[in-house]
């Protein structure tokens, strides 16, 4: 299996990649005519983090980094010898406006840890081609894991940044965990994303499904 997947998740990967076999063997194809991210064995990363039972919360963004070095498989989130993105900067901007909390480490893996799953809308980037695999075949296979939630852990809350997230909608039965803003992109946070109270708004929801809060 060229996906490492290293917690309880491995048996639903291994299904979903089954399932959507052709479809990877044209992203394989992709990786071995092109520069795509994040590496191969990274695609499935954000399920390495926690085990089902400890889902939280699903963080929606819309495609990885298409920078060298940046896509490290956690959407938003790139290592920390890495410079911080302007979107991952103005989630950070939001977070001290929201909560007071002055974060500067572009690696979010402490937040995954805690039972957040760094999803985006497709999982793979052509280098310096934004949305380059958003037509190939991603939306089915995402839509997939979605359904597998939403069935599985329905107090789980979904976090839909941008308008190829909020597309997800459709697939959560419970309207009232959908915490729903535009992208945080510096073309786009300025009409919606800053002021949103995201963080805050997480974790109320998370109260109020008696699960514990997100340590931001």
């Amino acid at each position: 299996m060229k996906y490492l997947i290293n917690t309880d998740w491995k048996e639903f990967i291994n299904e979903l990649c089954i399932k959507h076999n052709d479809f990877l063997e044209l992203i394989e194809n992709e990786y071995k005519q092109k520069t795509i991210f994040p590496e191969e064995k990274l695609i499935f990363n954000c399920f390495n983090y926690f085990n089902k039972n400890e889902l939280k919360v699903v963080v929606f963004g819309q495609d990885p980094y298409h920078g060298f070095g940046q896509a490290n498989g956690l959407a938003f989130s790139v290592n920390e010898n890495i410079k911080t993105p302007s979107s991952l900067r103005n989630i950070f901007k939001e977070l001290k406006n929201d909560l007071n909390i002055n974060r500067t480490c572009p690696d979010l893996s402490d937040w995954a840890k805690q039972g957040i799953l760094f999803l985006n809308t497709c999982l793979t980037v052509e280098e310096n081609k934004p949305l380059s695999h958003s037509k190939l075949g991603w939306e089915t296979l995402i839509n997939d894991i979605i359904s597998y939630i939403n069935f599985c852990f329905p107090d789980t809350i979904f976090v839909l940044m941008g308008n190829n997230a909020k597309k997800k909608k459709t697939y959560i039965s419970n309207k009232g965990n959908i915490v729903a803003t535009v992208h945080p992109s510096g073309l786009s946070a300025n009409r919606g994303f800053f002021g949103s109270r995201l963080f805050s708004q997480i974790n109320d929801l998370l109260e109020k499904n008696k699960m514990q809060k997100i340590n931001w």
